[in-house]
This record gives structure tokens, C-alpha cells and sequence, in this order.
């Protein structure tokens, strides 16, 4: 059987048997486009949700020794150097003062500038103005405890100070029974130094602990240590999610397979007379189950066409709307997404093509 009457016989099979060829080629779309979209968010999955991750703050805190000393004037920008151009750090200083009604507060002092980059995650009406440096944050239930929010009077150790509420925070935590204030005026106030410096550190558990090892190492006389649920969170949501994407594609593969057996299988059916016809006039056996598969990889080679436009577009939909950055269409894909389509339609021809073999022309056209 030369090439152009296989080629004939192909384009006729595809195109008088539109309804047939036509589910096995939406069932070959659907996996290729599941599949583009799929391994496109995978390729910066993890990137994106670490972004994800660093807006909910700190994933190492760094405290001074036991000795009950602060910790040192340039300890934050050791930590800074240390732990990497792109990490965010702010430093804590802490101390208990008194209200005017006499009910003891806890007061920190830190960089506002700082704390609002590292702790994005922070509900705040209105953040104190860098111009006046006695502004204050309050938090949502230490504001219960002064009198005048825009007059807050504090006493630390017999030294009075008068701050100006700017606005409020809430975070369902421990930071809604404090009050904020600048690092300097806090440092003047109490005599006490920073001794709290939070770091956020991009990337997963293995950048975290790096950082880690590289601040210990150059700052030994401090604590330095991970904040667990963060860092473990971190790490089992994104290995839950690379499982659950190899599940989804895992799953649309053997539902589409199943799928695509099925429309095959009722083509051989179907065609069965043909193909003793074509048995009897001489074709071989290997050309007849050639000219299958290559039917089935045909149709294959379609679906990955139209499937990784549709799947690149639905990278893209899924990208902006949840991480608010497009993913723009990978080529890289395009070969793996194809070897699946090709292992799809071969294993949907086995069955097929076993039923080919075991045809008998002079039966079938006795009409037995």
C-alpha cells in the first residue's frame, strides 16, 4: 500500500468519520490543555507562592543572649548583610510602661518604614507620618487603655512622654496589646536598645536555614531561630500543591485514555469490513495497524495545537487572578505536553489494534 493511498485512506477516516474523530480530538485537547496549564504554573509555582508567603512576615527572629543587654548598635545591619539583599528585616526595641489611667503597656519601638514592608499582612487604618516624631500605633486594645488616643501619656520609670495616636492595628495577636513608636524616641525614652530584629527570608525551607547558619555564624553571641509554623507551612503547602497539580494531570491522563479507547475501539468496530476488505486486497498487517496508530497520533498532534493555546490561556487567567502576575506562555512545555498526548493515544490504540490483528477477512466478508 504506497504512502498516498495511506494517506487518502487517513484523510477519508478522519473526515467521514467527523463525529468520531471529533471526540477523540476535544478528549486529546483537554488533557493537552490541562496539562500546558498545569506544568506553565508549575514552572514558577514555587517562586509565586513564596511571594505569597512573605507578605504574611517574619520567618526568623533574631533576639539578644540571655545576659538581659540589648542587642548591638549594628546589629541590623549585620543581620541585613547576612541574610541577603532581598530579605526584609526590622528591629524591636520593648519595654512595660503605664498609661494615665494607670494600667501597665506594653510599648515597642521600631522603624515604621521597615515594619510596614515586613508585615504587609498588619490591618492598620492610618500609619504614623515620619515628620512627627512622636506619632504613635496603637494597637486595637491597647487603645482601650489611655484616655485621649490623640494625647497617649506614658510613664517608664518615672519618665513621662506624650504621644500622638495616628491610627490603629489589628491583628488578632499579641501586637493588639501594644503600642508602637518610633525606634529612636523609644531608645531616648527608656535608655533600653532594640532587642528583637524579625527577618523575612524569600524562598522555602532550605533559604530559610541557610540564612540561618550564615546569621549564627556571624552573629554568635545572639539567638537566632526559625519561626516554625511559617517555615513548616510554608514547606508542606507547596509540596501539597506539586502533588496535587502531578495528581490532576495523573487523573485527566487516564480519564481522557479511557475516553479516547473507547471512540477507537468503535471505529475498528465500525470499520472492521474495511479493514478485511484492505486485508483480503492484499495490505499487510503492519501497514493496517500503521495506519492506525498513526490515525490515533494524528489526532494527538491536533490536541496539543489547539490544547496549549487553551491551557497557555488558562495559565495565564489562573496567574492573574490569584497571584496577580501573568504567566506568559512556555514552548518548553509544548515536548512533554506532546510525549503525554502520544502515551495517551497509544495506549487508547493497544486494544484497537489488537482487535486488527486478530481480524479474519474471509469470516467478516461472508458476513459470519
Amino acid at each position: 500500500m504506497s504512502r498516498l493511498s495511506m494517506s487518502a485512506i487517513l484523510r477519508r477516516s478522519l473526515v467521514h468519520r467527523r463525529a468520531r474523530s471529533f471526540s477523540a480530538l476535544v478528549a486529546l485537547t483537554v488533557s493537552a490543555a490541562v496539562a500546558t496549564a498545569l506544568l506553565t504554573l508549575y514552572a514558577d509555582l514555587d517562586s509565586k507562592l513564596h511571594r505569597e508567603f512573605r507578605s504574611f512576615g517574619a520567618n526568623i527572629v533574631v533576639t539578644a543572649g540571655d545576659s538581659g543587654k540589648g542587642l548591638a548598635g549594628d546589629a541590623l545591619q549585620r543581620v541585613r548583610t547576612a541574610a541577603g539583599a532581598d530579605a526584609q528585616a526590622a528591629e524591636f526595641g520593648y519595654a512595660v510602661a503605664t498609661t494615665d489611667r494607670g494600667t501597665p503597656v506594653v510599648v515597642a519601638g521600631t522603624d515604621f518604614s521597615a515594619v510596614r514592608k515586613l508585615n504587609s499582612w498588619w490591618k492598620v487604618d492610618a500609619w504614623p507620618s515620619s515628620v512627627d516624631p512622636n506619632t504613635a500605633l496603637l494597637g486595637q486594645r491597647a487603645a482601650e487603655f489611655v484616655g485621649d488616643e490623640r494625647n497617649v501619656q506614658l510613664t517608664f520609670a518615672d519618665r513621662p512622654i506624650t504621644l500622638h495616636g495616628a491610627g490603629r492595628l489589628y491583628t488578632g495577636g499579641d501586637e493588639d496589646s501594644r503600642i508602637y513608636m518610633p525606634i529612636a524616641v523609644f531608645t531616648t525614652w527608656t535608655g533600653v536598645q532594640s532587642n528583637v530584629i524579625e527577618v523575612q527570608i524569600p524562598g522555602g525551607a532550605a533559604q530559610v536555614e541557610a540564612a540561618i547558619a550564615r546569621l549564627r555564624q556571624t552573629m554568635p553571641g545572639v539567638k537566632v531561630e526559625p519561626v516554625r509554623q511559617l517555615v513548616e507551612g510554608e514547606s508542606r503547602i507547596v509540596d501539597k500543591t506539586h502533588a496535587l497539580m502531578y495528581g490532576a494531570v495523573l487523573l485527566i491522563a487516564l480519564t481522557v485514555a479511557v475516553s479516547v479507547l473507547a471512540t477507537l475501539s468503535a471505529s475498528v468496530l465500525e470499520r472492521r469490513r474495511d479493514f478485511a476488505l484492505m486485508k483480503a486486497l492484499g495490505g499487510s498487517q503492519s501497514t493496517l495497524m500503521a495506519m492506525f496508530l498513526l490515525e490515533a497520533l494524528v489526532l494527538a498532534l491536533g490536541g496539543v495545537a489547539a490544547g496549549f493555546v487553551i491551557g497557555s490561556a488558562a495559565a495565564w487567567t489562573i496567574s492573574q487572578l490569584n497571584f496577580h502576575t501573568a504567566t506568559l506562555p512556555r514552548l518548553g512545555v509544548v515536548p512533554l505536553v506532546l510525549l503525554l498526548n502520544v502515551l495517551i493515544a497509544t495506549f487508547a490504540a493497544l486494544f484497537p489494534v489488537r482487535v486488527l490483528r486478530r481480524l479474519e477477512p474471509a469470516a467478516l466478508l461472508k458476513g459470519e
